[in-house]
């Protein structure tokens, strides 16, 4: 593990043990393309159809018949294509199609994600429920917003509210059925030996204070009998178990078990949650559900 920083070898070992060295492989090493079918333009049969005749070598996962995984070919040669150009694709990490997944979201209901930029996932949200929920989507930044926005529309995702806002200042007023938290987070789990780390301790330590702020937020804007999914593309406990925790002692909220793929290789997680082992095809990523009372 000498290619990671010594702090974070350090905390790898202390939360995982041995398997830390397997973290540390699966940082080494470019991953496939992935990209998922955006069905609310076209089907995954006909993107299928069309990557087949565009002469694509592809698998996909048993646990998504939206997404796909490209061999031997580079994100550039996917961006030339007119199924890229129209928004009936979008490059997407396998891990980041997960939370969406766990959400649920259902015909008819109020869905929030609470820091939605670059989009991907509220178009997702909106494809798994066939354009028929409404979504309110928020992001604080300017030029992340811009580009949110830019992705939605090219998606053509309906019924959605895109709002240049930080999602700890929303008002109270508003009240929603499910809630995406797809928290901000040191990305400890998509690190990539060989490429520049911006990972530190004080970032760590940013992340897990803004996490937990906008749990509790989000859990507050939560109707009753309502889901949240919270993640990260973080490994680390500070980031993931200890902002479940931090939400259970808050009280008004159980964990809704996350029955996992069997084809995701997994790393010890706090019961009901998920840590999906980074490795050759899937980012490190954590998802916990939450219902509240």
């Amino acid at each position: 593990m000498q290619e990671l920083p010594a702090f974070l070898s350090e905390r790898l070992f202390a939360q995982y043990g041995e398997r830390a060295n397997e973290i540390a492989a699966g940082f080494d090493g470019e991953r496939p393309v992935t990209l998922r079918a955006n069905t609310l333009k076209r089907s995954a049969q006909q993107i299928k159809a069309a990557l087949q005749e565009g002469g694509f070598c592809f698998t996909q996962p048993s646990w998504y018949e939206d997404a796909f995984i490209l061999h031997g070919v580079r994100e550039d040669a996917v961006r030339q294509t007119a199924l890229y150009e129209r928004g009936e694709i979008y490059l997407q990490s396998l891990s980041s199609m997960l939370p969406p997944l766990y959400l649920g979201a259902q015909e008819g209901e109020n869905v929030l994600d609470m820091t939605a930029a670059p989009g991907g996932k509220t178009a997702q949200i909106s494809a798994l429920a066939g354009g028929k929920v409404f979504l309110t989507a928020c992001e604080r930044d300017k030029i992340r917003f811009e580009r949110m926005k830019f992705n939605l529309q090219r998606q053509g995702v309906p019924r959605v509210s895109a709002l240049m806002e930080d999602a700890t200042k929303l008002s109270e007023f508003f009240r929603f059925d499910r809630i995406l938290l797809d928290a901000p987070c040191s990305g400890s789990g998509t690190l990539i030996v060989g490429e520049p780390m911006k990972i530190s301790p004080k970032l760590i330590t940013n992340c897990a204070a803004l996490q937990k702020k906008l749990l509790e937020k989000g859990l507050s804007l939560l109707k009753s009998g309502g889901t949240l999914v919270y993640s990260t593309c973080s490994v680390l406990k500070e980031e993931n178990e200890e902002a479940v925790e931090f939400a259970l002692r808050r009280g008004g909220c159980r964990l809704d078990e996350i029955a996992p793929p069997k084809e995701l290789a997994l790393l010890p997680s706090m019961r009901g949650t998920i840590t999906v082992a980074p490795n050759e095809l899937y980012e490190g990523f954590f998802v916990a559900r939450f219902v509240k009372s």
